[in-house]
């Protein structure tokens, strides 16, 4: 049709044109693809203020972030219990607040194609070790809840460090890097650690270390309040952090519970620290990365199984994690990571070694 209406005196002059078509065409696409970046990006950070114009009141909605939720997606995360749990909420005001934040997001079903399409927000963040990311399917993953665990020794820690400067670094994939929160239960964290990290990045360590922010856990009860902190902050600054560490997950709960009496009282416990976890990763798009220890099981004796240890926690961190790394000693500085459970990765093993820049892969 362009050609019967335009008459072109050569097939030269007839390429150029197109070509030039060819490239609006583009930039037109590319724009599309930008703006709908920028809408996906804004529809996964609604703001709990919105309910404002659906009739919540701004005293409210303070009560509401001052229990660390802080967007629609969270409200949509709590049950009604909670919510009434929540001091100066009513029962009636729960029900309005409800109401006005499933007219915000969609709570029915959809398509397994439209939850792909979400799913290309997920990001990975590099481990440090090429052979280690290749078991990862690219790196500790956002979204989820990957937990690494191992006896002493076994690069936990080690791990957690390198995370805290890689997470910085852009990565495959379009990702931009970003900072990092380091919850520390056992006393481990090192600032002189992730110093020398960064000399292998050639990174600033001033910059660096401004990025991560730090805070030292000392009860079981503690650890669960600085989450509200946690998604307080994620929601001042959407988009910019992108990894929560906490080393290690079990350490106070083992301190401040003891005996079979208090065992269903901690588990119930840290199956609400896991659910808020979970959600904190959903609702931010965060990776979260957790380290565990490990007990002597004495039952795995009776059943000849080649290693009597097993992670702690039970059946409610089985569950809650959505990655899990068995962590075992090599030969000197060598490890060994096993996927132990996944639901997208086959079980399978890496080797990697620890080094004076962290983790990195091992040398033949």
């Amino acid at each position: 049709r362009i050609c019967n209406s335009l008459k072109f005196s050569s097939t030269a002059q007839l390429g150029i044109v197109f070509g030039l078509f060819g490239g609006v065409m583009d930039q037109v696409v590319c724009d599309n693809e930008y703006q709908r970046e920028e809408v996906d990006e804004e529809s996964f950070f609604q703001d709990i203020d919105i309910l404002q114009n659906h009739g919540i009141n701004v005293a409210d909605i303070k009560k509401l972030k001052t229990a660390g939720i802080c967007t629609i997606k969270g409200i949509q995360m709590i049950t009604r219990k909670k919510l009434c749990a929540i001091k100066g909420i009513s029962e009636a005001k729960v029900d309005k607040i409800k109401e006005a934040a499933a007219k915000l997001i969609d709570p029915g079903f959809q398509t397994a194609l439209e939850y792909s399409d979400k799913r290309r927000m997920v990001f990975r963040i590099s481990t440090g070790s090429s052979e280690l990311d290749k078991l990862l399917g690219g790196g500790i993953e956002s979204m989820s809840i990957t937990e690494v665990f191992g006896e002493f020794r076994t690069g936990k820690t080690q791990l957690s460090h390198t995370l805290c400067v890689s997470t910085q670094l852009p990565g495959q994939n379009g990702y931009t890097g970003g900072k990092v929160v380091f919850i520390d239960t056992e006393n481990t964290f090192r600032p002189d650690r992730l110093r020398e990290i960064a000399n292998r990045f050639n990174l600033d360590h001033s910059a660096m270390l401004d990025n991560v922010l730090y805070a030292r856990a000392y009860t079981s009860e503690h650890q669960m309040e600085l989450m509200d902190f946690v998604a307080a902050k994620f929601h001042d600054e959407p988009g910019v952090f992108k990894l929560l560490i906490v080393d290690s997950i079990m350490a106070l709960f083992r301190v401040d519970f003891s005996g079979r009496g208090e065992l269903a009282d901690r588990q119930q416990k840290l199956a609400q620290m896991l659910s808020r976890l979970q959600k904190i990763s959903e609702e931010y798009n965060v990776a979260v990365f957790i380290t565990n220890q490990m007990t002597a099981d004495p039952g795995a004796t009776m059943s000849f199984q080649a290693d009597p240890k097993k992670p702690i926690g039970g059946n409610i961190l089985a569950h809650a994690s959505t990655t899990r790394i068995s962590l075992r000693k090599g030969r000197g500085e060598m490890r060994i990571a096993k996927i132990y459970d996944s639901p997208d990765m086959p079980e399978s093993e890496a080797t990697f070694a620890i080094t004076a820049g962290g983790i990195a892969d091992a040398k033949d």
